[in-house]
């Protein structure tokens, strides 16, 4: 949907001194009050709630086990042994996907536990591994890649935000061009003072590997955008969520591994729009990325110096009290902002830093944000309710914006995340919904914004009346304020005619 100005006029009864005294907003908030007791009827209300946008989504993440499981048996893939992972055949029959969800359903159901958090969320096997070990275990067991799983991958990652009332993806998500070059590469010394040297001779070979990146891109997103009709007359809902990406490098693979990843990372988003900006991933309790996460934030102030339009959002921090030495819990978040990180992914870790204050100050006064990821907080670092440090960087000041992570894998979508948000942190419908602006006002998208000087609810001079000429042609040359003022028509529609429609589930 595009914006449009018929809606309303004025943005400055949107402000947060005023909110509360809109009938729309005031209705929605006693409704979501009432409904707090009963999941079932928050989950309603807080599905079709808009909910701007999702900044932590790793694609690969994002479908079910049973994606994964269509996809490998239309390629006839098989079991493995065991039962738990997809394998290239040969098999015998019993063990080919094609024939096992109807032959086996306890054996498919098996391999779905295995190929998600699924049964360890319900007790299963929960004595024989973490949370922690189950997620990261999960990757190696999807199997080779088939002809469908990077385009149905993307398929379900807009099909699932649009049913979500996600209005915004940013996916992270990396060609197989640019996985190949980072595996391939030869392990040769680095360290901090060979940076520059390591980065010229790859550079040299580096654009023919964007290239074929950036061609892969082009042909999946082309048959994605097919397979959903979205130039058609009757287009698919998720054609219409605004989807860009980032780039990832590895932080568990050896320093000249590592660090080719980040170079072609950033040489890709540097080179397409799609790309946004970079990420690094891989467990940060991992033997590498502890020993090397000094090393691995140099590579990436090296880069931001030569990239210097590339974003960067971090993983950091994506740790918890027990699952390291207290010495890994100290800096990692304050040492990413050092490295120029303008968001930070998950942040669980903030209470164990050395200066902890300095750093949520640092963040709140720099508009760094948090990505934060309920589920997969508490799934894979056991961090939940009262331990979690949502509440803590909200009374400091610090952005904050819900996101799914990888939502496949979880068995969770951005909906799911609201209603924990609601039930285990205490947030009101208010509370949410300035998270959703927020995600927007944190969102690596082109153009100036909305809000004045970053305060989310007050307009920026030319945007007082939206009708106005200025306002008008801010909305033409800015993708940003043109999603988030589609963020405020959605709330109106959601609260004057979507909220009135569901007071039937409210409380006598």
């Amino acid at each position: 949907m595009k914006p449009g100005l018929a809606l309303f006029t004025s943005l400055a009864a949107l402000s947060p001194a005023t909110a509360q005294a809109q009938s729309g907003e005031a209705a929605a908030s006693a409704l979501f009050d009432t409904l707090l007791d009963s999941p079932p009827a928050l989950r309603v209300f807080l599905k079709a709630m808009p909910k701007g946008g999702d900044l932590h989504n790793h694609l690969g993440g994002t479908p079910y086990a049973e994606d994964y499981l269509r996809w490998a048996a239309k390629a006839d893939l098989c079991a493995d042994e065991g039962g738990t992972a997809i394998v290239a055949p040969p098999c015998p029959d019993d063990r080919r996907l094609k024939h096992l969800g109807e032959r086996s359903p306890f054996a498919f159901g098996t391999l779905i536990d295995a190929m998600s958090t699924r049964g360890l969320q319900r007790g299963v096997g929960a004595n024989d591994a973490s949370g922690h070990t189950q997620f990261f275990s999960s990757f190696e067991r999807f199997g080779p890649e088939t002809p469908e799983t990077e385009v149905g991958s993307m398929i379900v990652a807009w099909q699932v935000a649009a049913g979500d009332r996600v209005a915004y993806v940013e996916l992270t998500h990396n060609p197989a061009a640019l996985i190949a070059a980072t595996l391939g590469a030869a392990d040769r010394p680095l360290d901090a003072t060979t940076l520059a040297a390591f980065y010229d001779r790859t550079m040299r070979d580096a654009k023919p590997i964007i290239d074929r990146a950036i061609a892969e891109l082009d042909a999946n997103e082309a048959v994605a955008r097919k397979a959903m009709a979205c130039d058609s007359a009757k287009p698919d809902p998720g054609c219409r969520v605004a989807i860009r990406y980032l780039a990832w490098g590895w932080r568990d693979l050896p320093p000249a591994q590592a660090f080719t990843s980040l170079i072609l990372a950033f040489a890709l988003a540097d080179r397409d729009p799609r790309y946004v900006g970079i990420n690094i991933v891989q467990p940060e309790d991992w033997v590498i990325a502890l020993r090397d996460y000094d090393l691995h934030m140099a590579m990436i102030r090296f880069l931001g110096e030569r990239y210097p339009r590339v974003h960067r959002t971090l993983h950091a921090g994506e740790l918890a009290f027990g699952l390291v030495p207290p010495a890994a819990l100290r800096d990692h978040i304050a040492k990413a902002l050092d490295a120029g990180a303008e968001r930070i992914g998950h942040g669980t870790a903030i209470a164990y830093e050395e200066d902890a204050t300095g750093t949520l100050q640092r963040m709140a006064r720099d508009h760094v944000g948090v990505e934060i990821n309920l589920s997969s907080n508490d799934i894979i670092l056991g961090v939940k309710g009262d331990a979690h440090p949502l509440r803590l960087y909200r009374q400091m000041g610090v952005p904050v914006m819900l996101s799914t992570d990888d939502q496949g894998i979880l068995r969770t979508d951005m909906t799911n995340e609201y209603l924990r948000a609601a039930r285990e942190q205490g947030l009101s419908y208010a509370d949410l919904k300035q998270m959703a602006r927020t995600s927007l006002e944190q969102a690596f998208v082109a153009g100036d914004s909305l809000w004045a000087n970053g305060q989310i609810g007050t307009p920026v001079t030319a945007c007082t009346t939206i009708a106005a000429p200025a306002c008008r042609a801010l909305i033409r040359r800015s993708a940003k304020a043109a999603l988030q003022l589609q963020l405020e028509e959605e709330y109106k529609i959601f609260e004057d005619v979507t909220v009135p429609s569901m007071t039937k589930m409210a409380k006598p």
